[in-house]
């Protein structure tokens, strides 16, 4: 009798440990086209996916590299299956052209409080300056006058990045044209010289973004503030949510989000609840692409950063892994 349920006990454990193994391979077989932009800075989000869908036994296939536009036009041909590099509102106009919701899905938020905006030095915050119409006042301006026209020199944007019809918009909107310059060109120059003089215990005024290594090494809240607009005014009477924490920061406030083809979706859901459960922090994905700056910009330096990055978010990652392996059963 005890062999008997000995054997029996064993066989059933056998057979509930096969379909355990079975299902934490729903992927097995399947090849996933993922789409992207050529950035390093954008690699990391990618990859930290790419493991998770291999985990679930999937094959990645080479990404493909391409811009942003043509990155949702594939997914809409059906020339690749999904992107992790949709900023939701920025990006909308693609989605739309690219076949919209009739082929397409914005699945989850992968990455929450995409940023643009305006920041000075923390000290100089402190002292009052805390909104873009202060530097109006000639001596404010004169704050973070760097090269002695007594004029604010602003760390601005590249031309053609889209962000720049926002500034020059704003430096007419507001009464700034007297007052402050709006130095563009080569961005990651302009922002080594900002980066510098804060260093030096001089006043800065840059614009940046998030995600980006900028906010790595001047991190909002230490070494920077985050400066307010008088009023939300964006180009040609456009509208949107500017505000972040209290604070009208004068550019849309976004998310990035996955986006992938229905017909992918419907067919692979242990895929499609990985996509909605992900997050990732935005100051995670800051100081992973401060160590791409720094010269971390191998391949094998980002395979390194993914890895470290599920480390120290096991709890998290095994969660998303559990909850897509239940999605398809």
């Amino acid at each position: 009798m005890f062999k008997k349920t000995a054997i029996s006990s064993l066989l059933a454990t056998t057979l509930i440990s096969g379909t355990a193994f079975a299902e934490s391979m729903p992927g097995e077989g399947v090849t996933v086209r993922p789409v992207m932009q050529s950035y390093l800075e954008e690699f990391f989000q990618h990859r930290i996916l790419f493991r998770a869908l291999e985990d679930l036994g999937y094959e990645v296939a080479e990404p493909q590299e391409v811009e942003a536009q043509t990155v949702h036009l594939a997914l809409g041909t059906g020339d690749a299956d999904f992107t992790a590099v949709h900023w939701n509102t920025l990006h909308d106009t693609f989605f739309q052209e690219s076949g919209g919701d009739e082929v397409l899905e914005k699945v989850g938020t992968l990455i929450e409080g995409a940023l643009q905006g305006y920041l000075v030095s923390k000290s100089a915050y402190d002292a009052g300056v805390q909104n873009l119409g202060d530097l109006k006042d000639p001596d404010v301006a004169k704050m973070f006058d760097a090269d002695g026209d007594g004029t604010a020199d602003l760390a601005g944007c590249v031309p053609g990045w889209g962000c720049e019809r926002v500034i020059e918009h704003q430096l007419t909107e507001f009464g700034l044209r007297e007052t402050v310059s709006h130095n563009q060109g080569a961005y990651n120059a302009i922002i080594a010289d900002t980066i510098a003089r804060n260093g030096s215990g001089e006043n800065i005024l840059y614009y940046t973004w998030t995600p980006y290594w900028v906010s790595g090494a001047l991190v909002p809240g230490v070494d920077v503030e985050w400066l307010a607009v008088p009023y939300s005014s964006l180009p040609d009477g456009n509208t949107a949510n500017t505000e972040f924490d209290g604070k009208d920061l004068g550019f849309a406030v976004d998310s990035i989000r996955v986006v992938a083809s229905d017909d992918f979706l419907n067919a692979n859901p242990a895929a499609a609840k990985l996509f909605e459960l992900a997050k990732i922090s935005i100051n995670d994905i800051s100081a992973q692409n401060k160590l791409i700056s720094d010269g971390q910009d191998s391949s094998d330096d980002i395979d390194r950063h993914v890895s470290q990055w599920i480390a120290d978010n096991q709890e998290s990652y095994g969660n998303w892994l559990k909850e897509a392996r239940a999605a398809a059963q």
